[in-house]
């Protein structure tokens, strides 16, 4: 079993950063990889970015600007959010998955077992 908690969302102005954290804790919580959704009122929930073993994802909507990175000592992931847009605006939500070797790119909301309560990043003009 494994607890997710994100933080560093907030209100910044276009062309801003965050960077955003989501920690795992739990008795198996090493054992657990974790990517990072994001989710607008009355749509559905989308993949933003998620590390692997071949190189991270990222949807083609932050591609260039959003980064992942992890710290396993931690069990903490982070995505470094720059050069926000408005249409960045979204919670953003930390997810968790068994830290197992894919035979393709989990991206999709049935890939992960585990998310945590959302962060909200609101983005000005």
């Amino acid at each position: 079993q494994v607890q997710l908690v994100e933080s560093g969302g907030g209100l910044v102005q276009a062309g801003g950063s965050l960077r955003l954290s989501c920690a795992a804790s739990g008795r198996t919580a090493s054992s657990y990889a974790m990517g990072w959704f994001r989710q607008v009122p009355g749509k559905e929930r989308e993949f933003v970015a998620c590390p692997s073993w071949s190189g991270e994802t990222y949807a083609d909507s932050v591609k260039g600007r959003f980064t992942i990175s992890r710290d396993d000592a931690k069990n903490t992931v982070y995505l470094q959010m720059d050069s926000l847009k408005p249409e960045d605006t979204a919670v953003y939500y930390c997810a968790a998955r068994l830290k197992v070797r894919m035979s393709y790119v989990p991206r999709g909301q049935a890939d992960y077992g585990y998310w945590g309560q959302g962060t909200q990043v609101t983005v000005s003009s």
